[in-house]
């Protein structure tokens, strides 16, 4: 599951002038509205594919660090990592939407920083706004909630390409999806075609959601299965190499040696478990290694990085190493392109992802 934290921001925010090194303040409805215009061709785009949930507001790239606004079907989400947005900034967001995008949505700001500061009036969202709501992507429904008991929503619109390469390509194979939180990859590649698809995680309660994301899009019984798991033992286990663990008394799931025609590789940047720990960037290869392994000749992989520090190129080029020396090299490794409703200062987005070939 990925987290991402931010510090600091204030009420009237603040954007650099391109030509001067001065700052003036917009109002974030002001920002809002200029971002929307700039993702015109985007949404008409995804409107005519079926699509009803991206980012309105990316506010690292679009001048407000710290803000993000999004649209989730009939749902407007606002989270601030750093100071929370007063009642009267909100209310100017919703309306901002209404005006230009022609859509009058409940909205929900959520704040994931600092405690707010003294006299901080916030904002109260209705009753409508809080229950559950389904968005679409390419036609496929997923199940949303603004506040549930953890922080991430439970659709990340990031990956929105990612899922749409798995949704494309996964007709007649069998797909692993490791990391799955609420299942969105697994979700796509059973409504693409896959002959079946196993979702792994160790949270039963993104799993459940998974489970109701397959009702949703009347799925048949077993062609979408939930394993609650560690990653790691039933990935080690799949490729046929040993479980290490911390402790022989640590219990696991035994499951036989299999593989599969596409993997999804979706790691957290950093978790340690009793089977060992996650390191998305000193230690990719402990991941990569059994997934090529587990993979049938003539597969693929899928694979995310969403850390900011790894360099592209030095990634691809420690995966196609590790690929070598696993006796499984690659044939292809070609990098997925992020959306645009996720711009970034370099044209280098946190997230980054590959298709790789064996």
């Amino acid at each position: 599951m990925r987290k991402r934290r931010f510090r600091g921001i204030p009420r009237i925010l603040m954007i650099a002038a391109m030509t001067t090194s001065s700052l003036h303040p917009v109002a974030p409805g002001e920002l809002l509205a200029r971002a929307i215009g700039a993702r015109a061709p985007l949404l008409a785009r995804l409107h005519g594919e079926g699509t009803d949930c991206y980012r309105l507001l990316h506010g690292t790239a679009e001048g407000a660090p710290g803000l993000t606004i999004d649209r989730y079907g009939p749902l407007l989400l606002v989270q601030t990592f750093r100071t929370p947005l007063e009642g009267t900034d909100v209310d100017a967001v919703q309306r901002t939407v209404e005006r230009e995008l022609g859509l009058a949505l409940p909205i929900v700001a959520n704040h994931r920083g600092e405690d707010a500061p003294a006299g901080h009036v916030a904002h109260v969202p209705t009753d409508e706004a809080l229950q559950d709501h389904f968005c679409r992507e390419r036609g496929v429904r997923f199940l949303v909630r603004a506040r549930h008991r953890g922080q991430d929503p439970w659709l990340f619109l990031d990956l929105r390409a990612g899922r749409a390469l798995v949704q494309a390509t996964a007709r007649g194979k069998r797909v692993l999806n490791l990391f799955a939180y609420t299942c969105g990859v697994g979700i796509v590649a059973a409504v693409g075609g896959a002959t079946g698809v196993r979702n792994v995680d160790f949270a039963q309660s993104a799993l459940e959601i998974g489970t109701r994301n397959a009702g949703a899009n009347q799925l048949a019984d077993g062609k979408c299965t939930m394993l609650h798991s560690d990653v790691l033992p039933v990935l080690r286990q799949l490729a046929g190499l040993p479980v290490q663990r911390r402790g022989k008394h640590v219990p696991f799931t035994k499951i036989e040696r299999q593989q599969y025609d596409l993997i999804v590789l979706d790691p957290p940047r950093f978790a340690k478990t009793s089977f060992g720990t996650i390191d998305v960037v000193n230690d990719y290869q402990s991941l990569w290694k059994p997934a090529l392994l587990a993979l049938a000749e003539g597969g693929s992989i899928i694979a995310t990085n969403h850390v900011p520090a790894v360099d592209e190129a030095a990634w691809h080029d420690a995966l196609r190493r590790c690929a070598v020396k696993a006796g499984r090299p690659l044939r292809t490794l070609e990098p997925v392109a992020i959306d645009a409703d996720f711009p970034s200062f370099d044209g280098k987005p946190p997230l980054k992802v590959v298709h790789a070939q064996v």
